[in-house]
């Protein structure tokens, strides 16, 4: 049996009334996640836990079968353990953005124009980062470099995480920082190193050239996300699979190391629209190919839309989604006689608050199974999405307008709501997922 997991990071929305009322996930065009919806099973599932804060960090650690009230310790140190930083048990890390803050003076007046930095290359990235480090990196303070705007900073025996309270820079895009910069017991030291990094880094030689090429600078760090060493239980252990995830973003690459899961290094994805939508599809094909069990496909693009209000964007990241990884997993999963699929999201990302929420989420699990026959005497047969132990696919409607102007479609946050299957516990979802 192959499992592979499709998450769309932040596809769920509300209805917008530039789209007739439909969300984002209604009005794309997805006859491949339709197929699957009207084949398959849908339904809804909670994965951030009530009162735990609505971030990709706690909603993946549900998706993969961990119990976050259990297991998080915040999302810094996930990624921490994919960059390959060392962490004692005494550190503490910190997401270390690179943002673009508005001009206004003192610091404190300034606004939150973009915290992706223009979404910054990561050459470019890792220039500002090294001389970060160079400034203002000692004995206590240790800053690395990471991908795009996406950075690090380890407070060497820090004190307690739960002593600070941060705020993620995308919560509070467009809006003045005054009230969101750190507070807590020691958060003095962190306000002091990202107000001398707004003095320094104007003047920074990769900042100058972006001026020059009408993109945004990254003039500032921002410091969020703080948290001290994880442990995760073996994924092998729990499921008896071993497996690989694919994404772009070292936090996902970190949940899945620290699960004792391989973590694909793939040229050309970003995280962003511009990614190698179809490469990642590929290469988790090749994985099952070469004998892995599972597969953990992660996409950041509707997120990253999301955060930016960008409606077009949204729609085409979750349309890309469709017809070159859903489309292509479908496709290549029919070499092998018996798959599960599910596609899901993480979290909502709703266009017009530009921020995470908790509420849940849209899921589609198929399966095909070939019944009563011993494992050993399955054959290896082809064209599963158009025969197979639930009736086949081919020949089928895909439940989805042909047209944006077609009836109801197979897959969106409101037909899964209607699936008749809600799991409140989303780290229960892989079980079910998983159970033969």
């Amino acid at each position: 049996m192959k499992y592979v997991v499709i998450l769309g990071d932040g596809m769920p929305d509300y209805p917008l009334e530039e789209l007739g009322g439909k969300t984002p996930l209604e009005y794309a065009l997805t006859p491949n996640m339709d197929k699957l919806a009207k084949r398959g099973e849908t339904g809804m599932v909670r994965t951030v836990p009530q009162g735990m804060p609505a971030g990709s960090d706690v909603a993946n650690l549900s998706v993969m079968g961990y119990d976050p009230a259990r297991y998080y310790t915040g999302r810094s140190p996930i990624e921490a353990v994919a960059m390959g930083v060392e962490l004692a048990e005494e550190d503490v890390s910190f997401r270390c953005n690179l943002v673009t803050l508005s001009n206004e003076e003192p610091y404190q007046s300034k606004s939150m124009a973009d915290y992706s930095a223009g979404e910054i290359s990561t050459p470019e990235a890792g220039k500002i980062m090294a001389d970060v480090e160079k400034n203002f990196g000692s004995d206590v303070f240790n800053f690395f470099a990471g991908v795009s705007y996406r950075h690090l900073m380890v407070w060497r025996n820090g004190p307690d995480p739960a002593s600070f309270n941060l705020t993620p820079p995308h919560d509070i895009a467009g809006k003045e920082i005054a009230p969101y910069l750190p507070r807590g017991e020691h958060s003095g030291v962190l306000l002091e190193l990202i107000e001398k990094s707004s003095a320094f880094l104007p003047e920074h030689p990769v900042n100058k050239e972006r001026l020059a090429r009408g993109q945004r600078p990254a003039n500032s760090i921002w410091l969020w996300g703080e948290g001290r060493k994880p442990r995760l239980d073996s994924f092998r252990e729990k499921y008896g699979l071993g497996g690989t995830v694919i994404s772009a973003v070292d936090l996902i690459k970190g949940l899945g190391i620290l699960a004792g899961l391989e973590a694909a290094d793939l040229p050309g994805v970003t995280g962003t629209i511009n990614t190698d939508f179809k490469g990642k599809a590929l290469r988790a094909l090749k994985e099952l190919q070469d004998g892995k069990d599972f597969v953990f496909i992660h996409v950041e693009a509707p997120d990253e839309a999301g955060h930016q209000g960008e409606l077009e964007t949204k729609i085409k990241a979750i349309e890309e989604i469709d017809a070159k990884v859903v489309g292509e997993i479908m496709q290549g999963l029919e070499e092998f006689p018996e798959y599960g699929i599910m596609v899901l999201a993480d979290h909502p990302t709703p266009l017009s608050l530009r921020t995470h929420t908790g509420e849940p989420v849209p899921f589609c699990i198929y399966k095909n199974v070939v019944p009563n026959v011993a494992p050993e005497k399955r054959l290896q047969g082809k064209g599963r999405f158009q025969g197979g132990s639930q009736g086949g696919l081919q020949g089928e409607s895909p439940g989805s307008k042909g047209s944006r102007s077609g009836p109801e479609r197979g897959f969106s946050e409101a037909s899964a709501a209607a699936g008749g299957i809600y799991l409140n516990e989303g780290h229960r979802l892989m079980d079910y997922f998983l159970a033969r």
